[in-house]
């Protein structure tokens, strides 16, 4: 995931560095040099890494951080509000107008996954800001584009304008501005041509675009994989376009997170939203302390809320809590919440945003929990309604025809049996409040058995500890 290597340098960096009881220059400097290895590493800006230790060094030298309580600490906080500085002092927000018709170009090289990100947007704008939009499918040159985008369209249910790829951009552009006055739509959304690099046709044809719909907001969308290269690309096109923000794609790939942090600081254009994953649903706004957290390891439980109120059905959740309430947890009640846990997506992401979790992350392996969870799908399923509410029933005949039914064994089916049983006996423990699944609950599940290869580690300390006892026998 982004900035994961950047993340664990710096905790070891700053976790040395609160360790001592005295705040030295000589100790400073030690947690400097690691951190400005683990800043180039990730491929920040040379220039911009001198300057970011340099403000740190003179602030963490100060009377007042010297003789605090907890210099260590201090020189944390610091660094936070560095990192914080570079990704921007505030968050930054579309200019959409208040009233008439606000419009949007979206722009970008190739392969960035700028018509994605158009709809993502859309969705974005018609869900929160409650906007009727209207997406124009200016990319021309590529006809798979046209089709993508009215795909994605009436995924989210956001009209699609389109006059094919005989007609030029520019008078695409045109009459979808009569179509949308027309319709009394309150923003278009131009998801424009991209090139495999800047040349003078794309300038050109944006540049015209430009000039006709008066855009409020140019995105620039840029692919977190291309480290450096995001800054070469933004300040390219800010000199030819003035954008006024970024769309910052393919965030959950495994980029280093330098070109992130060295954008803002070098081409002062701000990130307004990062891309973590391929649904449409996959956008967050960007919020520069929040990132900051993440990178330092402090979590990001705020998001975490947020998509939990956004992805999850509330009805669901306060139904199970209610029964749970009452010391009912049934195979019924384990289906819904299966499916609550693949609408927040990642596990591995969403433990990355509870404060003190993220370490557990590499203990988990989102592919194999997937495949485990569908395959716990399967066997519920597999039985009869009476048999979902009434598990006490299933016997050896039962066992049997469910296994058939879902295509697996019987001893999988005991596993998962075993597994309701381990939750109903925490069902006392878990959040009555209808939240997120008790994740303590999740651990003792993978200890079961029940998600079978969820813990990447589990079976080899279960294989060394069966080899220390036969040794002792």
């Amino acid at each position: 995931m982004a900035f994961e290597s950047l993340s664990e340098r710096l905790g070891k960096a700053l976790k040395n560095i609160t360790g001592q009881g005295k705040l030295t220059e000589s100790n400073m400097n030690d947690m400097l040099k690691e951190v400005r290895m683990s800043l180039l590493e990730a491929d920040v800006n040379y220039n911009v890494v001198k300057e970011f230790i340099e403000n740190v060094k003179q602030k963490a030298l100060g009377q007042e951080v010297i003789d605090s309580v907890n210099p260590g600490q201090m020189v944390v906080k610091i660094v936070h509000d560095e990192i914080q500085e570079l990704l921007g002092s505030a968050d930054a927000r579309l200019n959409l107008k208040k009233s008439g018709v606000s419009t949007l170009m979206m722009v970008g090289l190739q392969g960035t996954g700028k018509t994605t990100a158009s709809a993502k947007i859309a969705r974005f704008c018609k869900e929160k800001l409650k906007k009727r939009v209207l997406l124009v499918a200016c990319d021309v040159v590529r006809p798979a584009a046209i089709e993508q985008l009215e795909t994605l369209g009436k995924s989210i249910d956001v009209e699609v304008f389109s006059l094919g790829t005989q007609v030029s951009a520019v008078e695409t552009a045109r009459q979808a501005m009569g179509y949308a006055y027309d319709r009394q739509k309150d923003l278009v959304i131009f998801d424009t041509a991209g090139r495999l690099h800047v040349d003078e046709e794309l300038m050109q044809e944006l540049s015209q675009m430009k000039a006709l719909v008066q855009p409020d907001d140019i995105l620039l969308t840029v692919d977190a994989m291309t480290g450096q290269d995001i800054v070469t690309v933004a300040r390219e096109f800010n000199e030819q376009l003035s954008i006024t923000g970024l769309v910052v794609t393919k965030m959950d790939g495994d980029a280093r997170g330098g070109g992130l942090l060295s954008v803002r600081s070098i081409t002062n254009v701000p990130v307004l939203f990062v891309s973590n994953g391929e649904k449409v649903e996959d956008l967050e706004e960007f919020h520069p302390d929040r990132m900051a957290d993440r990178i330092l390891g402090m979590g990001d439980i705020v998001t975490l809320v947020e998509q939990a109120q956004e992805k999850l059905d509330m009805e669901v959740q306060q139904k199970t809590a209610s029964r749970m309430a009452q010391g009912i947890f049934t195979f019924n009640d384990m289906l819904d919440q299966f499916g609550q846990m693949q609408k927040m997506g990642s596990m591995q992401n969403m433990l990355k945003m509870i404060p003190g979790l993220g370490k557990m992350v590499k203990q988990l392996d989102d592919e194999k929990m997937n495949d485990s969870m569908k395959k716990s799908q399967a066997i519920i399923q597999s039985m009869t309604p009476y048999e979902r509410e009434n598990p006490s029933c299933l016997k050896a005949s039962r066992k049997n025809r469910i296994a058939k039914g879902a295509g697996v064994k019987v001893m999988e089916v005991n596993r998962l049996i075993s597994q309701l049983e381990q939750m109903q006996m925490m069902t006392k423990m878990m959040s009555g409040g209808g939240g997120m699944p008790n994740l303590s609950a999740l651990q003792n599940m993978q200890r079961g058995g029940g998600m079978q290869g969820a813990s990447k580690h589990a079976g080899s300390k279960k294989q060394k500890k069966s080899k220390k006892k036969k040794k002792k026998k």
